[in-house]
């Protein structure tokens, strides 16, 4: 291998991890609208009777609290457009 096919492959290495970092910190990312899409998987998956009885608990727990927790940022967003809009 040349010194310029080297000091390609030594940059090449260098770039890699801080991309392979950056791409774990997008795919990391979670916003309303990927749990809003959850809320919906969930609800579709549980129509069609994929989840065992004994596992309905646990789901339908959780199914609430994301249900809620989506219902309350709905409604501070509803709030806080009608404020800026009486501004």
């Amino acid at each position: 291998m040349s010194k310029t096919q080297s000091e390609t492959q030594d940059i090449q290495n260098d770039v890699n991890p801080a991309q392979e970092a950056e791409q774990t910190e997008q795919a990391a990312e979670l916003n309303i609208s990927d749990l809003n899409t959850l809320r919906a998987i969930i609800d579709l998956a549980s129509s069609r009777g994929a989840f065992k009885p004994t596992e309905m608990v646990t789901i339908g727990t959780t199914y609430s609290k994301l249900d809620s927790f989506l219902n309350k940022v709905a409604e501070q967003a509803d709030a806080q457009q009608k404020v800026q809009e009486a501004q």
